[in-house]
């Protein structure tokens, strides 16, 4: 397989330290609120790699994270408890709001088909581990202390700090890459412990040498991937918006502590948009998979329209688009539903499904090979076997394909009063409310066709 490696920036050809086993490490979600469509793609994307893996014949440990700790405001210092700002906007505990979404997490990782990581850590648990790499790394002399705010991480002493990233440090600027903290030797350095408020009491702190506090964000990984998978990995996986400071900072304070490569392979995968703008509550275009279920799409056509675009490409998602993906997938379902017996694969068209797949993870052209043996004038049962295989791989469930034909598309009760509303209307020659009715729908991810 070659994968792009962000390290070096190149596509490289990909050679784990243990030829039959791979350990990959996913850093998780901080479950402080719903995840939503742009986050889910990224674990599919996780998914997809884990299944090419597979098909290559290599085992695969999957490690994961769950940021169930309270840390701060995205890559910041300072700023606001993100698990303390789910509380407050829930009304519920940190400990509650933890619980209830990273079970939401994982309904949508069960809805889009993703194979369960293992081993699923979760940082709450792993406090003594990143206090003792805290320890290790204080013994190398590669941290400090701000008084009443916290031990911080010289990166001034480990000389690789922007190899991942690939920044000019003389060109960042305090306050622009994290908040601004006064007492920090260099502009890069990061919290590894910060000490508790005196005047506030949190409901997540721990006692440690240094003090009563709570682990910075970046900690947690690295002693939690360390502990899992040994002091090299494999392959490290994230979003774009990780590389310039938190995957930076994990291989700063890892490798400081262990004097060995951290990750051999960085896989980072692109945003997602909403009808080309950055997904937000504020503009009314934030969807979790539930709400995809709640509109009567199947979760697994959001899967194959994600797998519709090369994971380092940034993805537009429009509900236009969902329904062609949805169509494409229906269609899909009932080809496959007529074949026979599966019996062997064609071999020429997974020669070519192989080449796709370990060409940087190359699902749209590995799509176009599935069509393309749809189409072709082999006999059913060899389509059968060699779809089958390619699902391996694509995860639509496509055995299921005569039992997914057979079920009705219902309509949501909401939509259907709408419906008949409308069509009352439309008797009654009342077009111009009828058509606001229809609007209404339209912008609820449905289309509606008249057929007279």
């Amino acid at each position: 397989m070659n994968i792009h490696n962000t390290l070096s920036h190149e596509i490289e050809e990909f050679k784990p330290l243990n030829d039959a086993e791979v350990k990959m490490y996913a850093c998780g979600p901080t479950v402080y609120d719903f995840a939503h469509i742009g986050h889910m793609r990224r674990y599919v994307g996780d998914d997809i790699l884990v299944r090419v893996l597979k098909m290559d014949g290599y085992k695969v440990t999957h490690a994961m994270n769950i940021t169930d700790v309270g840390h701060l405001t995205s890559d910041s210092d300072t700023g606001e408890d993100k698990m303390e700002k789910g509380a407050k906007k829930f009304g519920k505990s940190v400990w509650d709001i933890a619980k209830e979404f990273e079970e939401q997490f994982f309904d949508s990782e069960k809805l889009l088909n993703i194979i369960k990581p293992d081993p699923i850590m979760h940082a709450t648990d792993f406090i003594k581990e990143q206090i003792a790499l805290i320890q290790t790394l204080e013994k190398k002399e590669f941290t400090y202390i701000i008084e009443n705010d916290g031990v911080y991480f010289d990166t001034a002493k480990f000389p690789d700090y922007f190899k991942l990233s690939r920044q000019n440090p003389k060109e960042l600027k305090a306050g622009a890459r994290v908040d601004y903290v006064e007492g920090k030797r260099n502009i890069a350095d990061f919290a590894l412990w910060k000490f508790s408020p005196k005047d506030e009491k949190r409901q997540m702190e721990w006692e440690s040498p240094w003090g009563v506090g709570f682990p910075g964000w970046h900690i947690e990984c690295s002693a939690m991937s360390m502990n899992a998978l040994g002091d090299t990995l494999d392959i490290h996986t994230g979003g774009i918006d990780h590389i310039n400071i938190h995957h930076t900072n994990e291989i700063a304070q890892s490798e400081a502590a262990t004097g060995k490569q951290f990750v051999k392979y960085w896989v980072h995968h692109a945003f997602l948009q909403v009808d080309s703008e950055k997904m937000s509550k504020s503009l009314a275009n934030f969807y979790t998979v539930q709400d995809i279920v709640k509109k009567g799409f199947d979760p697994l056509a959001l899967r194959y329209l994600y797998l519709q675009t090369h994971y380092r490409q940034e993805m537009n998602f429009t509900w236009e688009a969902l329904e062609a993906a949805q169509n494409a997938l229906n269609r899909l379902r009932r080809e496959v539903s007529a074949y026979d017996q599966s019996s062997s694969s064609i071999q020429e068209y997974e020669n070519q499904f192989k080449d796709a797949i370990n060409d940087d993870l190359n699902m749209p052209k590995a799509l176009s090979v599935l069509w393309e043996v749809v189409r072709s004038n082999k006999s059913s049962s060899e389509k059968l076997a060699t779809v089958l295989k390619f699902d391996e791989v694509f995860g639509l469930s496509l055995k299921d394909s005569k039992t997914m034909v057979k079920k009705e598309t219902k309509v949501p009760e909401d939509v259907q009063k709408m419906l008949d509303e409308r069509e009352v209307l439309r008797k009654e020659k009342k077009f111009a409310e009828a058509d606001k009715i229809r609007e209404k729908i339209i912008e609820m991810g449905y289309k509606v066709e008249d057929k007279s």
